[in-house]
């Protein structure tokens, strides 16, 4: 059975985080396996959606914000 659920991971919000670093994080807390990453911006803010299947065998999509960029999609 697959159960698909959307959370938001907010780090410090101050704090640019790397997508290796948001993968990481979500890998540590749920202890699944990564199935893909998709990075994309909203604003001026930069959101990996990372989709993990858990031990329990169900899908979920896990966005953790990256931190702010300027409009040069600078951080």
């Amino acid at each position: 059975m697959l159960a698909f659920s959307l959370g938001l991971v907010s780090p410090d919000a101050s704090a640019a985080m790397s997508r290796e670093q948001a993968v990481r994080m979500v890998q540590q807390q749920t202890d699944g396996r990564i199935l893909s990453v998709d990075t994309v911006r909203r604003g001026n803010r930069i959101i990996y959606r990372i989709k993990v299947l858990t031990p329990e065998g169900h899908v979920r999509v896990i966005e953790v914000d990256g931190g702010r960029v300027d409009s040069r999609g600078r951080r």
